[in-house]
């Protein structure tokens, strides 16, 4: 599940956007690998949280414990209105993006398919979670098989005379700056996003406290080695300049491994691989909805579930159309990198609960993070840096985005005061 959720269609559209901020082979590699290392150390943060609060919601769940339900509130704002959603959407993005290759489309074209994409997956996931979880492991393996074929294609590439030729005529590259590492960085860290939704279903995992940690440490290992695998596989094959100007790397690829018509071989891998990330990234957003509904935070009928199918169908619903919005509103760019700097300020203050929580009494998790307090607190740093450097190039796009997250709290205050107190609410 770790892997799968992980491993989506980001992997074929963010190499060249880390490349074209880290100008180099080696630095393209070193952020894949740094980005792979920061999230391990999130994922084991959120293991021990995780094993201490074994409910459904995760992070949710995390925020409410450890400080308060007005931010844990404000989690599940900004998962719907940014951060949640708009994964969604840029996957979305990337599925007709990959779509292009078979159909011409234009930017309008581009958006619509994106759109249809996002209700279809809904609608397989409104009818019946059977249906979607089906899905999902259909799509997981066509993933897996979709990064072991762009390897294997690297390694034989790499052994012909062909390969000597790829790095050849390469002008030399400018020295990379911290910003541009960072914000590479925020490009590789969105291949990376999903570490944490395992725990959304904590309450339904046999023996959570150590099977959450053990998917989490493994899991994330297995897709750092895949992702740093990829990359040197495209970058084999590839000029860097090519990885840089590519808007569908997989396919160029492709079709310099194998000629004319490999990329499209390639793209139907891809945009199956997209479909699978969206199936098990709608089904997990609705469990969050659906805490908050059980503590008295939204309306019941937002999280209700359907009598016949069992499934939380107008969060679904709801969550459909504001992710098709956010496609009709949205550059890719933009999405990927809201959704980074939005989620990382949650995770800085899930990271940086550990400080108080292991002195308080009540508190007894099963599985203790590593290197505690090194680990978190390189990470807490990390994501100060992230969401710092953000608000300091783009101060416009991240108050706008701050300040819609932030409007949460009005609403939450409103909220709790128009309803009877309760033990979750008060």
């Amino acid at each position: 599940m770790v892997v799968g959720t992980i491993i989506g269609a980001s992997i074929f559209v963010q190499p060249s956007l880390v490349s074209g901020a880290v100008p180099s082979i080696s630095g393209v590699l070193l952020v894949w690998a740094a980005a792979g290392a920061l999230t391990l150390i999130g994922a084991l943060i959120t293991a021990e949280l995780a094993s201490a609060f074994p409910q459904t919601g995760g992070v949710y769940v995390f925020l409410k414990r450890a400080y308060s339900p007005a931010v844990a509130y404000l989690w599940g704002w900004a998962m719907f209105w940014v951060m949640h959603s708009g994964i969604i959407a840029a996957i979305a993005t990337v599925f007709a993006r990959y779509l292009g290759q078979y159909v011409a489309l234009d930017d309008a074209g581009t958006r619509a398919a994106a759109v249809g994409a996002i209700i279809v997956l809904s609608a397989v996931n409104y009818f019946g979670v059977r249906h979607g979880s089906a899905l999902q492991t259909l799509f997981t393996c066509i993933k897996l098989l979709a990064i072991l074929v762009i390897v294997g294609l690297g390694v034989w590439f790499a052994t012909t005379p062909e390969a000597a030729a790829t790095t050849a005529g390469e002008a030399p590259r400018p020295r990379t700056t911290y910003g541009a590492f960072v914000e590479a960085m925020i490009a590789g860290l969105f291949a990376y996003g999903g570490w944490h939704m395992v725990t959304y279903a904590a309450e339904e995992t046999h023996d959570a406290a150590r099977t959450i940690p053990r998917a989490l440490l493994i899991g994330t290992i297995i897709v750092t080695v895949a992702y740093i695998a990829v990359n040197a596989s495209y970058l084999a094959v590839l000029p860097l300049a090519q990885v840089t100007s590519s808007n569908r790397v997989a396919a160029d690829f492709a079709d310099a491994v194998l000629g004319a018509g490999g990329g499209g071989a390639l793209s139907a891998l891809v945009m199956l691989s997209a479909l699978g990330a969206m199936t098990g990234i709608i089904l997990a957003g609705p469990r969050v909805y659906l805490a908050m509904a059980e503590d008295g935070l939204l309306f019941r009928w937002a999280g209700s579930v359907h009598p016949r199918y069992r499934t939380p169908h107008v969060a679904i619903v709801l969550q459909a159309v504001w992710s098709s919005v956010l496609v009709m509103t949205g550059t890719y760019r933009t999405l990927f990198t809201r959704v980074v700097y939005t989620e990382w300020i949650f995770f800085a203050l899930m990271a940086a609960s550990l400080f108080f929580l292991r002195g308080r009494a009540a508190y007894a998790p099963a599985y203790r993070v590593w290197g505690f307090p090194i680990l978190p607190g390189i990470f807490v740093l990390s994501s100060a840096a992230i969401v710092l450097h953000q608000l300091a190039t783009h101060p416009i796009e991240s108050l706008s985005g701050l300040a819609l997250v932030a409007a949460g709290l009005p609403v939450y205050w409103i909220w709790v005061r128009s309803r009877p107190p309760t033990s979750e609410n008060a």
